[in-house]
């Protein structure tokens, strides 16, 4: 990533583990949408009018150095070591066939500057919740909106019964619809133009991904978030990560505008030291 975009993305997540919490400097629940319940106790969440659990506010990911690398990994040129947010398999990496190993190293080692979201194309699913912007939820009825600060990408989350597009739409964010599960949104997600990435370390994805959110309203202010991938093309098992969202609190808070164009060069990968292949290198 280019400095500049580095500094954002730092200072996101600096923003996202120090935004206060109730009662703390600015601890101010985001205001309930009219028709909407007050919040309740843990197991008894805040409803929206037609009954279901209300998630409408700002939310801030918890999901650490994931941008970088969901898997876990050390430190290394502007990149912070993490724990990656894998929970299955155990040992927490993403269980590839050969050759799409061998295509992610080669990727990662070699072809780090073409991640599309570096270039400003959108994130994907499940990529876009862990990228360390804020975004917001809104709830019409029959629907869930997730509008993202991140390459002003919005999502439309279907939860009226109705099907999936036919097979022959592909989209970078795939075509999503939900049901509800008690307090969680469960939102199956096919269709996608198999382009993105799910993090900057070249952990590609092909047309064939499935992928099976949960977002379970735990208390007033997290919600526990899922996503199960499976794709028999180029993984041998569905897999799992997991991670929070946690509200954003702060008073007067709003997503701000992204100034990111969708074809951007990112020259810092061009340099010596990063993202050129290594054959190409200078000695």
């Amino acid at each position: 990533m280019k400095p500049t975009f580095l500094i954002l993305i730092a200072a996101a997540l600096f923003a996202a583990a120090g935004a206060p919490g109730p009662g703390g400097p600015g601890g101010l629940i985001a205001a309930q949408a009219p028709g909407t319940k007050p919040q309740g106790a843990p197991g008894n969440p805040a409803t929206t009018s037609d009954g279901k659990p209300n998630l409408q506010g700002y939310w801030n990911n918890q999901a650490g150095a994931a941008p970088w690398d969901i898997e876990p990994h050390p430190a290394s040129f502007q990149v912070p070591a993490g724990d990656g947010v894998i929970v299955d398999p155990p040992d927490k990496r993403i269980p590839y066939q050969p050759w799409a190993l061998e295509r992610r190293n080669e990727l990662r080692d070699k072809f780090a500057f073409e991640d599309p979201q570096a270039h400003c194309a959108p994130s994907g699913v499940p990529r876009q919740t862990y990228t360390p912007f804020g975004f917001q939820i809104v709830q019409p009825r029959g629907y869930v909106v997730i509008l993202y600060e991140a390459e002003h990408v919005h999502r439309v989350i279907r939860t009226d019964g109705s099907k999936h597009v036919p097979a022959s739409a592909r989209l970078w964010s795939g075509d999503s619809v939900g049901r509800w599960e008690g307090n969680t949104l469960v939102v199956d997600t096919t269709n996608f133009n198999g382009k993105t990435w799910l993090d900057m370390t070249g952990n590609f994805t092909s047309p064939a991904l499935h992928v099976v959110e949960r977002y379970t309203l735990v208390d007033a202010n997290t919600i526990q978030y899922e996503a199960t991938l499976e794709d028999s093309t180029m993984y041998t098992r569905p897999w799992k990560m997991a991670f929070q969202l946690r509200r954003n609190t702060q008073q007067g808070y709003y997503l701000l505008e992204f100034a990111c164009h969708e074809g951007e060069r990112d020259l810092q990968h061009y340099t010596d030291d990063t993202g050129r292949p290594k054959e190409d290198r200078k000695p």
